[in-house]
Parts: C-alpha cells; sequence; structure tokens
C-alpha cells in the first residue's frame, strides 16, 4: 500500500473549502491526489518508495501491475473547489492531439460531494456551427451559446472530449482527468489576473477541437455502482470500513471525508491511497472515490 503526499494547486476561481485541513492561506482549486504528467509528480510517503515519486514506482512495477500499455500512469485525481464559474473550455479528442503533438486527448469525470450554490454546469453549445459559435464569442455574445445540465449531490457526468464545459460557482467535486495536460480556453468570464491583465484564451484551437454537438449527461450513482471508461472504471462507497483490491492491478482510494489515521499518517481529504492486488486497508466508515486503471488499455499523453 502506497500513501502518496497531496499537492496543492491555488488558482482565481479556487475556495476556502479545503484551506483549513492543509494550513494553507490563499485560494485552492485543485488539490491533487495523484498526478503524474512531468509538470506535477506526486509523492510516496510510506514503505520501500518512501520519499521517491509515484512516476518510479509507475515505471518499475506497471508490468507486474497488467499495465504495460500505458507510457504515464493513465489518470490525475483531484479535488476541485470552484468557488467561481471555471472558464468555457474544450479538451481535445484523440485526432485533434496527435496533429497538435500531443500522444491523445482528454475525457474526463466528475463526482459531485455536495448540492452546488448554481445547481448546474456549463454543457456543450445551443448552437451546431462552429463559424456561428466563432462570430458570437467575437462579438461578445457568449451567453447565447453555452448550455446546461442540472446536477445534485453524488451525481456523475462523464465529459467526453470536444465538449465545450465548465464546472459553476460552488461546485465541489471529485475530479477524473485522463492524464492530458491540455486545455482550450473560449471565456473567462472576463476575469483579471493578479498581473492586472485578462487571461489568456486559445480560441482557435478551441473552435477546431470543438464538437458542437457534444452535450454530457448526469448520473445518479448507487454505492458501489462501477462506471467504466476506456482508462479508468469508477465507483464510490458512502462509509467504507474493512476493503481488499482483488483486482489484478492497482486501485486507487481517494478520501472524500474526514481525516483517518493509516500506518501512522494521517491520510486528509483528498489524498490518495493506492493499493496493489491483496491490500488491504480499514478506512473507518469513510467516503471513498475509487479508481481503477483499465488493464490492456493503450495511452501515452
Amino acid at each position: 500500500m502506497l500513501i502518496l503526499k497531496p499537492i496543492i494547486h491555488s488558482t482565481i476561481w479556487g475556495g476556502s473549502w479545503l484551506t483549513n485541513s492543509y494550513s494553507f492561506h490563499d485560494k485552492i482549486g485543485h488539490l491533487y491526489g495523484l498526478v503524474s504528467n512531468g509538470k506535477l509528480e506526486s509523492e510516496i510517503l510510506n514503505g520501500p518508495y518512501k520519499g521517491q515519486l509515484f512516476k518510479k514506482y509507475f515505471d518499475e512495477n506497471k508490468v507486474r501491475l497488467n499495465l504495460a500499455g500505458f507510457a504515464t500512469f493513465p489518470y490525475v485525481l483531484a479535488l476541485v473547489d470552484a468557488k467561481e464559474n471555471l472558464s468555457l473550455q474544450v479538451h481535445p479528442d484523440d485526432k485533434y492531439a496527435i496533429s497538435q503533438g500531443l500522444s491523445g486527448g482528454k475525457n474526463e469525470s466528475w463526482f459531485f460531494l455536495e448540492e452546488s450554490t448554481s445547481n448546474f454546469i456549463y454543457n456543450g453549445c445551443k448552437i451546431n456551427s462552429k463559424e456561428i459559435i466563432l462570430s458570437l464569442i467575437k462579438e461578445g455574445r457568449e451567453k447565447e451559446i453555452w448550455d446546461t445540465l442540472q446536477v445534485g449531490k453524488s451525481g456523475y457526468v462523464f465529459v467526453e472530449a470536444g465538449t465545450m464545459h465548465a464546472l459553476s460557482a460552488g461546485s465541489k467535486v471529485f475530479e477524473i482527468e485522463e492524464n492530458c495536460d491540455q486545455t482550450y480556453r473560449f471565456y473567462d468570464f472576463d476575469r483579471v489576473g493578479s498581473d492586472g491583465k485578462k487571461r489568456e484564451l486559445q480560441l482557435n484551437q478551441a473552435i477546431e477541437a470543438l464538437s458542437p454537438t457534444n452535450k454530457s449527461q448526469c448520473k445518479e450513482l448507487d454505492s458501489g455502482q462501477e462506471v467504466h471508461h476506456r482508462y479508468y472504471s469508477f465507483k464510490y462507497f458512502p462509509q467504507m470500513y474493512d476493503y481488499e483490491n482483488k483486482s489484478n492491478t492497482i486501485e486507487t482510494i481517494t478520501l472524500l471525508s474526514e481525516n483517518v489515521e493509516i500506518e501512522g499518517i494521517t491520510v486528509k481529504r483528498g489524498m490518495t491511497i493506492v493499493l496493489e492486488p491483496g491490500d488491504t486497508v480499514n478506512l473507518q466508515g469513510s467516503l471513498i472515490g475509487l479508481v481503477r486503471p483499465t488493464i490492456g488499455g493503450v495511452y501515452g499523453c
């Protein structure tokens, strides 16, 4: 069993939901429980790999764990606290990503931990013409473009690459992203950064990567109900006590409720534990999100 050190990402749109737990005095937008993308790398807190990066562990053990097809670990896990709306954005699909020199595109999922103050996400377009969408953006008529989707607590949303999307103000989610660090912004609500300038948009690439007809759906998941995607599966448990990994590969468990003590380490909300096949852990009745990489997947963003 590995316990990973979380990584804090302060953002202009983040909130204070996690600041007390981590004695952090600025906005937290993302709290990464597991990330290994060359820019951010999770560190291991226990066991033979203590003090080393998860990347080293994965590279040395992925064949044994039936994950040899992945050049890099296939997903990123984070808690997201959106005090403000995130930018309207799109992630590339495989075809567009490869045309831009990347190894693959990016789908992602959100599991909603609380009722948001907005009760919706920005979801897809009302207009199917890229030319009209671009024209409306240039005319400052963005509100005529985007559609919305109502989402409540325990809702699960899968966002396919090419979909215009954004979390709305007040959203608190557990996020699972395919491991490709590429986002193109359409619109950022005219926010001004610490430098006094509006944040950069990538409008041309966003339009090229957009699939205007894409829209997400919201599923209400039951405890233990598993959903499968190309590089990972997800399920949640509102109260987990003793758990054993009975699969043929690793499982990643992210704590979604208050602190627990494991192997003398205080595991806080948002931290991730990695279980090898046969590993067991007592989670003391915690709310958890469990994500498992897909055996046989091939990916290398």
